[in-house]
C-alpha cells in the first residue's frame, strides 16, 4: 500500500531537466532531494529551450505538455522565446505570457481539488514571483520565494534595462512580491542584505540563505586530456576558459585582451548567450582564442575537465546580487578559478574557504591577466588549489546537506513536520 505523502508541494521554475540552464539545473537537483522526505511535487516550467533560444525541436508542436512521475507530475509551458536580437520588449512579452500560463497552470498542478501545503517559485523571471504568490493565495498555501538574481538590479547595473518607467515597475513588482512571500530564499549574505534593506524591518526575517549545490557524484576530476580538446583543435597547451551563459554581465572582453597578452596560452570562450556574436567580431584575428558550444549535461566534467585555469567574471556591482552557481560546478572538477569579482562577496568568500582559487578586481584586464600568469608559472599551485577545492565542496556544498536546509524550511512555514523523516 502506497504511503500518504508528507507534503505537497506545487514549484514553479523557469527551467527544469532536461533543459540546460544552470537554475534548472539547480531546481531539478532540489527537487530530486526534496522527494527522498516522502514529498508529492508538481513542477510547473517551460519547454525546454535555454540552448539557443528557441524550444529543441523534439519538444516542439504543442502549447502544453504533461507528464506524470513517480514523486508528481511535470507540467511544460511554451516559454515564447524571443531571440537576442528581438529587443527588450519582445522578449519581456514574452516572460510576462510564460508566467500567466504558469501561473494559471499551477492551480491545476496536482488537482485543482487537492491540497498543496506550500508553493514554490523561482525569479528570475520576476514575474514568475507573483504568479508563485496568487497560485499560493488561490490554493491557500505559504509561497517560499527562491531568488537566483536579484532583478531588476543585476540589468541595471549592466545596462540592459535603462527606461525609467520599465525600472520603476520591476521594482514596485520586486517590493510587492517579497512582502507577500512566506519566505524568501536567496544564495548569499550579500542578497541577503540587499533584499532586506527594500522591506520592512518586521519581515527581514523571512530572508533566509540557502546557497545552491552540487552533485559532487556526477561532476567529477577528470584527465585534462579531453576528447572535447580535439573536436576544439587543442592539444596538450595550457587551457584558460570561461564555460557557461555568454552575456553582459560577464565582462568577457576581458579573456580577449587576456588572450591578446597571452598569446603562449589556449583561451576557450565555451557556451552561448547574447554577447557571444559582439565578441566573437572583437576576437577575430586573436589565433590562440577558441569559441565552444553547450554540450549535453552528460559531458558537464568532461567540457570543465578541457580547462587548467577558469575564470569566472562578473561586472563590478554584480558581485552583490548575484552568485555564479558554476563556482561549485568547476570547484567540484577540481580545477583553480580566477574570479573577478567584487571583493567581500559570496564567490571571493567562497574561494577564500575553499583554497581553490584567486580573485581580483573587477573590469580589470591588468589585473586578470597577472593572476593567470601566477597560475601558469606555477602548475603545482594550480593542481594544489583545485584539489583543495574539491574537497571543500564534497564537504560544504553536497545535496544532502542544502535539501535539509530546504525540508526544514518547509517544515516551518506549513507546520508538518517532514524534516523528522529518515533521508535516503
Amino acid at each position: 500500500m502506497k504511503t500518504a505523502p508528507a507534503m505537497r508541494l506545487v514549484v514553479l521554475c523557469p527551467h527544469f531537466a532536461p533543459d540546460i540552464a544552470p537554475t534548472g539545473d539547480v531546481m531539478t537537483a532540489i527537487v530530486a532531494e526534496l522527494v527522498k522526505y516522502n514529498i508529492e511535487v508538481h513542477v510547473v516550467t517551460a519547454l525546454p529551450w535555454y540552448r539557443d533560444h528557441e524550444i529543441e525541436s523534439s519538444w516542439t508542436g504543442r502549447l502544453i505538455r504533461r507528464e506524470h512521475t513517480a514523486w508528481g507530475s511535470i507540467t511544460r509551458l511554451h516559454p515564447f522565446p524571443g531571440k537576442n536580437k528581438q529587443g527588450l520588449v519582445r522578449r519581456a512579452l514574452g516572460f510576462i505570457a510564460f508566467s500567466v500560463l504558469a501561473g494559471v497552470s499551477a492551480l491545476f498542478a496536482g488537482g485543482i481539488h487537492r491540497r498543496v501545503h506550500a508553493v514554490i517559485s523561482m525569479s528570475p523571471p520576476l514575474t514568475l514571483g507573483l504568479m508563485g504568490w496568487c497560485s499560493s493565495f488561490l490554493r491557500r498555501a505559504p509561497l517560499i520565494f527562491n531568488i537566483q538574481d536579484i532583478f531588476p538590479d543585476a540589468a541595471v547595473t549592466t545596462g540592459a534595462i535603462t527606461n525609467r518607467f520599465v525600472i520603476a515597475c520591476a521594482k514596485k513588482l520586486e517590493i510587492v512580491t517579497y512582502h507577500r512571500a512566506s519566505k524568501i530564499v536567496v544564495l548569499s549574505e550579500d542578497l541577503q542584505r540587499n533584499v532586506q534593506k527594500k522591506i520592512k524591518s518586521k519581515a527581514h526575517n523571512r530572508v533566509v540563505v540557502i546557497p545552491n549545490f552540487i552533485d559532487v557524484n556526477a561532476i567529477r576530476p577528470l584527465n585534462r586530456m579531453t576528447a572535447y580538446r580535439r573536436e576544439l583543435s587543442i592539444g596538450p597547451e595550457l587551457v584558460v576558459m570561461y564555460a557557461g551563459n555568454v552575456g553582459f554581465s560577464q565582462s568577457l572582453e576581458l579573456l580577449i585582451e587576456a588572450a591578446r597578452q597571452m598569446p603562449h596560452v589556449t583561451f576557450v570562450i565555451n557556451g552561448g548567450g547574447s554577447a557571444k556574436e559582439a565578441l566573437q567580431a572583437q576576437a577575430i584575428g586573436i589565433s590562440n582564442l577558441r569559441f565552444g558550444h553547450y554540450q549535453p549535461k552528460e559531458r558537464l566534467s568532461e567540457v570543465l575537465a578541457t580547462a587548467d585555469i577558469h575564470v569566472v567574471p562578473l561586472r563590478a556591482g554584480l558581485g552583490v546580487v548575484s552568485v555564479p552557481s558554476k563556482t561549485y560546478s568547476i570547484l567540484a572538477a577540481g580545477r583553480v578559478i580566477v574570479a573577478a569579482i567584487d571583493p567581500d562577496t559570496e564567490v571571493p568568500r567562497i574561494l577564500a574557504a575553499s583554497g581553490g582559487g584567486l580573485c581580483v578586481a573587477p573590469d580589470d584586464p591588468l589585473a586578470l591577466v597577472s593572476a593567470i600568469s601566477r597560475l601558469v608559472s606555477d602548475p603545482v599551485m594550480s593542481e594544489t588549489m583545485g584539489k583543495s577545492g574539491r574537497e571543500w565542496v564534497e564537504l560544504h556544498v553536497s545535496a544532502e546537506a542544502v535539501a535539509k536546509m530546504y525540508a526544514d524550511l518547509l517544515s516551518m512555514v506549513t507546520n508538518r513536520l517532514v524534516a523528522s523523516l529518515s533521508h535516503g
